[in-house]
């Protein structure tokens, strides 16, 4: 079942890699007290994941904090070291922090996993964006295989109001 607004984020430990190496991000602990914007895809170095999506935040994260948002995450079923790899590649600088949940936990629990191993992809993320205030869900999209729609930086500017 998918996470509905109104309702907790499941616990889970994210990955990121820093100048440390890899490090645990719990969710608890990255959510509370805060609100931020989370956009979820399929994978790193994607055709839309990274012509569009990724892109899109990007251009637009000065306008997302601008409307209150303390951070915005780049999540996918990728791990540490990939989702680091990418954003460099496409320059995300500090305005995207590119986090990974390399064993699905998070995406699992949150009910958005998209199973493409029909495709030879394996478990994926869905392509989704939401709004997280004190680690609660506000705002949701979940966008149908294939689609790029409600989940872009444009949509989640019109729902921040």
């Amino acid at each position: 079942m998918i996470i509905q607004p109104g309702q907790k984020l499941p616990k889970a430990v994210l990955r990121e890699k820093t100048a440390d190496g890899v490090q645990d991000v719990p969710t608890e602990s990255l959510f509370a007290g805060r609100k931020i914007v989370v956009f979820g895809l399929p994978g790193a170095f994607t055709p839309t994941c990274s012509s569009k999506h990724l892109p899109g935040f990007v251009e637009k994260a000065d306008e997302i904090k601008a409307k209150g948002v303390d951070e915005i995450i780049c999540l996918s079923v990728n791990d540490a070291f990939v989702m680091d790899a990418w954003g460099r590649e496409r320059e995300v600088g500090g305005k995207i922090r590119m986090l990974a949940d390399g064993s699905c936990d998070f995406t699992e629990k949150a009910g958005l996993v998209w199973d493409a191993t029909e495709r030879g992809m394996g478990r994926r993320s869905k392509r989704y964006a939401m709004i997280v205030e004190d680690g609660t869900v506000t705002h949701l999209v979940v966008d149908d295989p294939g689609k790029f729609e409600g989940s872009s930086a444009e949509a989640i500017l019109q729902a921040l109001g």
